[in-house]
């Protein structure tokens, strides 16, 4: 199951033993998107055990443009589970079939960039119940894992120090959303992936991540992790005919409006092709991380994009998400 270099088993579908880092969390993600409906979201939950609380994020875009999304810290004493605050994460088949859904309220914005201000908009948004029920089957196999090599190590797709274990999978997904009166049945594609060990957002200082699919034959997962020392790690795969194809290369071109992300254009090389991928961010919601360290406040931007791509004439549907440092007022990565 695993990528060279690292293990990777049935048992990691579950919870791990917590270590004894502060910041040892433990998440799991999900994406899934009707393509023909336009019409999905994310949401993950990461379990923060050693801190008392668990992140949970819901997501949704809605084909008008609004955005459906909850962000909360319900408290957690054990890391047994992917259960809480009205969030709750399955594996019914290991590496074949997960489920993931969601209970609880809403907050509706006609402008998405009201995140930008998050305080204000928990304060002034609409609320409306929400459900969530996704199935998730897996169309590609598993990658990534833990790394058992020096050489492995070095190609975690985000660095030990955010995250030691990790891997996914592109999915087939079913299943609904309802917000309010409104329901959607969803009959589509996604991803997901499950992390553990020590994370702080700040311990990235730039990256760009890009999550698509065109069908149960193609999709792709891309990332390009800039360093702070300099320099850049170019990863991700592209899944082609149920086979992952080793990303061997990668540049990208960002089109930006202001700090925004509003599109990009990816070349991207594997042992068995070279191909140019393009990206347009349908709709971007604009997210940020705070912690205080040694009496500084950190902050890093988040930004998640839901994109429309575009692959040798077939069009996708899938993620952009842009997490960097920002100093000075300004994201460090632009205008990469």
């Amino acid at each position: 199951m695993a990528t060279p270099g690292m293990r990777l088993d049935a048992r990691d579908e579950l919870t791990h033993a917590p270590d004894a880092a502060e910041n040892f969390n433990e998440s799991v993600y999900a994406n899934a998107f009707d393509h023909r409906l336009r019409v999905g979201g994310w949401m993950r939950l990461g379990n923060r055990v050693n801190e008392g609380y668990a992140e949970l994020s819901v997501c949704l875009y809605l084909p008008d443009g609004r955005v459906a999304c909850q962000f909360q810290r319900p408290p957690i004493d054990s890391n047994d589970a992917f259960d809480a605050g009205g969030l709750r994460y399955e594996v019914e088949e290991p590496f074949g079939r997960v489920t993931m859904a969601y209970d609880g309220e809403l907050l509706v914005l006609d402008d998405p960039a009201a995140m930008a201000d998050p305080r204000t908009a928990f304060e002034t948004a609409p609320r409306a119940a929400g459900a969530v029920r996704w199935s998730l089957t897996t169309i590609s196999p598993a990658h990534g894992g833990e790394p058992t090599t020096a050489e492995a190590e070095a190609r975690t797709l985000y660095g030990i120090d955010f995250s030691r274990g990790h891997f996914n999978q592109h999915v087939s997904t079913s299943g609904s959303i309802a917000v309010g009166d409104e329901r959607w049945e969803i009959d589509g594609f996604g991803w997901r992936d499950h992390s553990w060990g020590p994370r702080y957002w700040q311990a990235i200082w730039a990256y760009r991540l890009f999550v698509g699919n065109f069908g149960p034959d193609r999709a792709f997962m891309l990332l390009r992790n800039i360093l702070a020392e300099g320099g850049s790690k170019r990863l991700g795969v592209l899944l082609v005919d149920g086979e992952y194809e080793e990303v061997l290369d990668l540049d990208l071109v960002t089109e930006w409006d202001g700090d925004e992300p509003i599109g990009a254009r990816l070349a991207v090389r594997t042992e068995q092709r070279s191909t140019v991928i393009d990206a347009r961010v349908l709709t971007m919601v604009p997210l940020r991380n705070r912690r205080r360290a040694d009496g500084e406040l950190l902050q890093s931007r988040v930004a998640e994009g839901f994109t429309e791509f575009t692959w040798e004439g077939r069009t996708g549907y899938g993620m952009i998400e842009y997490i960097e440092r920002v100093q000075d007022g300004r994201p460090v990565g632009v205008p990469l």
